[in-house]
């Protein structure tokens, strides 16, 4: 579950600036996580995400859009849920990874939205809340491919 409307990841900034300008880009930065997408999906692992997002989206938002295209079809299932909805369901303002239902990472930022690590939550019933979430989002996310055509993307 991916929560915030933006994020300053390093890594990700020339490609952004080029999406932005309109400008092709081949996503360098982003090869090693398709790789490791299609590898899952090829031996039958299931990686999703719900993206919670405020609309009208921020820039940041768009470009993560564009980039869900690529993350889709290398396997990932990439979904969106708009924040009015969210908050109608009382989703969580936090964003964090579930492997297997069982293993719990909440995601730390910062004020200026640097990824600070993630912390593992061993607590069970910590653990089941976030998978009713996640369970409550999907049920809420609309696919990537309409969302993207809803936003004119």
């Amino acid at each position: 579950m991916e929560t915030r409307n933006d994020y300053d990841a390093s890594y990700e900034q020339d490609s952004f600036q080029r999406y932005l300008a309109g400008d092709p880009d081949d996503m360098p930065w982003m090869q090693s996580w398709l790789d490791l997408l299609r590898d899952a999906a090829s031996h039958g692992r299931r990686f999703t995400r719900v993206r919670i997002v405020t609309v009208p989206l921020t820039d940041y938002s768009r470009f993560g859009v564009w980039c869900a295209r690529l993350m889709n079809e290398a396997g990932e299932d990439i979904r969106y849920v708009t924040r009015d909805v969210a908050v109608a369901e009382e989703l969580p303002t936090h964003d964090y990874w579930l492997f297997d239902s069982r293993k719990l990472v909440r995601m730390h930022f910062d004020d200026s939205n640097h990824f600070l690590g993630g912390e593992v939550i061993e607590d069970d019933a910590e653990i089941v809340q976030h998978n009713y979430w996640r369970d409550a989002a999907w049920h809420h996310a609309i696919e990537r491919d309409d969302f993207a055509a809803q936003q004119g993307i």
